[in-house]
């Protein structure tokens, strides 16, 4: 009888995604087009920020730069926005992209523009970002990925384009991370990253508190992910100029930036 029904199945799915319509369970249908889309997970709502290597283009900023070098972090979406060049690459979307001390600036690893501002923290401690294992999400070439922080430094040789690391992990090697309930009792806004078998970074921010148990299960049973990074909580913040969404509330550190990729010329 399954394998009678599967066809219509596969091509009623694909209809509900068309459409926008809901799953079984309540869940919308999965929207893996780029860009921000509104979505929801177990009751609760949720924004996916889909970057596409083949329009996109995805870097870090922590602050201006000066004539001396750099100014002190920017440590808000709206300052950044306000500042922005007109002649530079449109945005898609921005967030905060990892933890930082009291003056923003981060506390693991942080690349950008290739150039090394922070390096790479493989001690245990005390807070998320020592819930080890941590991570990092990076890119090179035009392709992004996250790995764990002990698999970032046995396996990346070349410094990457851009990189941020924070912690903990969500998904791990396609497993939950052991230090994480399916669905615990602390309940934060928080944001996250992943990247998908497709090459795509996969964004989500909840808009309503979430453990850290439901969002990695997001990550790992609907976008099934591989790896997903927990990027903090609390202050997690996103700029969506699309859908006219700029958060500003507690001051943050560094930013990830995803730009429309120059087309290439005929």
């Amino acid at each position: 009888m399954r394998a009678l029904v599967a066809p219509f199945l596969a091509g009623a799915a694909l209809a509900l995604s068309s459409c926008g319509a809901s799953l079984p369970g309540g869940d919308p249908a999965l929207d893996l087009t780029a860009g921000c889309h509104e979505t929801r997970f177990e009751n609760v709502p949720l924004t996916l920020c889909v970057a596409d290597p083949e329009l996109h283009s995805i870097r870090t900023a922590l602050a201006p730069a000066t004539e001396t070098g750099g100014g002190p972090p920017w440590r808000s979406l709206a300052a950044f926005a306000a500042n922005r060049s007109p002649e530079a690459p449109p945005v898609v979307f921005a967030f905060n992209a990892g933890m930082f001390d009291d003056d923003g600036k981060p506390i693991g690893y942080y690349v950008e523009n290739g150039e090394r501002l922070q390096a790479l923290s493989r001690k245990a401690g005390p807070g998320n970002f020592h819930m080890l294992p941590n991570g990092v999400f990076y890119g090179a070439g035009g392709k992004w990925d996250v790995r764990s922080a002990e698999d970032f430094f046995s396996s990346v040789t070349n410094r990457p384009d851009f990189g941020t690391q924070s912690g903990p992990m969500l998904v791990v090697d396609g497993e939950l991370h052991p230090g994480i309930q399916d669905d615990g009792a602390s309940l934060r806004i928080r944001n996250a990253v992943g990247v998908d078998d497709n090459g795509r970074a996969l964004f989500v921010i909840s808009d309503q508190p979430i453990s850290f148990g439901k969002l990695a299960r997001y990550y790992r049973d609907v976008l099934k992910v591989r790896n997903a990074l927990f990027l903090d909580g609390t202050v997690s913040q996103l700029w969506d100029p699309e859908n006219r969404r700029l958060d500003n509330t507690y001051p943050i550190g560094p930013l990830i930036v995803v730009e429309k990729r120059a087309k290439a010329a005929p």
